[in-house]
């Protein structure tokens, strides 16, 4: 029996090196795709009145919304400032899609408990921010 060739050696040696590498990357790839569409990179609490609710989307039908939050300027007496942002929900959240829509219906301040991702997937929503739980406000 003859002995392999340098060639053959080489050739096999090149083979299983690509293939490792090929294995390791797209591994890396896939936990860098679960960590960026599961990872949390802020958790956090908005308060103020919910604006609106909406079902958004030609494609991919997302819930939708906007808060107005009123902070006063740092000067005394100075009249309220009033910021919006906007946020998403999870689709599969419907209890909390509930209790926003009855929220903006009545315009009772509330306090969002809100995530935020790394990146913005289309399918989920339009933006990082994401509202997990709805607490009204005790009124006073």
């Amino acid at each position: 029996m003859e002995s392999e060739s340098f060639i053959q050696k080489t050739t096999r040696t090149t083979v299983k090196f690509v293939k490792r590498a090929l294995i390791i990357t797209l591994l890396l790839g896939i936990v860098s795709i679960c960590f960026l569409y599961w990872g949390v990179y802020e958790r956090g609490v908005w308060a103020g009145k919910v604006l609106s609710v909406s079902e958004k989307g030609m494609l991919f039908k997302t819930y939708e919304g906007k808060i107005s939050m009123e902070s006063f300027g740092s000067l005394k007496g100075a009249s309220p400032i009033a910021e919006t942002r906007d946020f998403s929900i999870e689709n599969s959240s419907e209890g909390v899609i509930k209790d926003l829509q009855d929220v903006a219906l009545q315009g009772d301040r509330v306090t969002l408990h809100f995530v935020k991702r790394y990146l913005r997937f289309p399918w989920r929503g339009d933006t990082k921010y994401f509202v997990e739980k709805v607490e009204r406000a005790d009124p006073k």
